[in-house]
């Protein structure tokens, strides 16, 4: 049951993907795109970043809808309880806050959520940042591989080859 909702998941994901590198967007625009979910989706909006990303995708010409979908679905609820926790643990290596079951407990609830919150919020928005910068570079990479394969593919030539990186930049 697991690995059959993991392989739709990743399936797609692929799918959404491989839509993205199809548009006639660069692969700096597809990559950029797909950061800018990931950094958002791993925030906790409580669902208002899949609204922030539509007005985005809407707004703007350059972003990629498929890289936008295919980010959102990257971060789904599987994967979601496992950012913020590693946002809490990041959140209290950063501050050098103590855990919260500790032997010495905080004086009273509200400095407890507090404590709490406060290494959620910094940890998340580091765990954002690095998931951004490695989806980034993950997705260039990834579409100027699909696009070299295309090209061997369709038997582009040579000088339209060498010409392809500084085209649409």
């Amino acid at each position: 049951m697991i690995r059959e909702r993991l392989a739709r998941y990743r399936g797609r994901i692929r799918r959404e993907l491989t839509t993205a590198f199809r548009e006639e967007h660069t692969p700096h625009e597809v990559g950029l795109s797909f950061s800018i979910g990931i950094f958002v989706t791993a925030l906790p909006t409580g669902g208002l970043g899949i609204g922030l990303l539509a007005g985005l995708a809407a707004w703007w010409s350059w972003v990629s809808k498929p890289a936008i979908i295919a980010s959102i679905a990257v971060l789904n609820p599987l994967i979601k309880p496992a950012v913020y926790v590693a946002s809490y643990q990041a959140g209290g290596v950063l501050l050098g806050d103590r855990p919260l079951r500790s032997g010495t407990t905080p004086t009273s609830i509200t400095e407890m959520a507090g404590i709490a919150v406060r290494q959620l919020l910094i940890g998340n928005l580091v765990i954002a940042v690095l998931l951004s910068i490695l989806s980034y570079a993950s997705v260039v990479s990834l579409m100027r591989i699909h696009r070299q394969r295309k090209r061997r593919r369709s038997g582009q030539s040579f000088v339209s080859a060498i010409l392809e990186p500084f085209r649409r930049w």
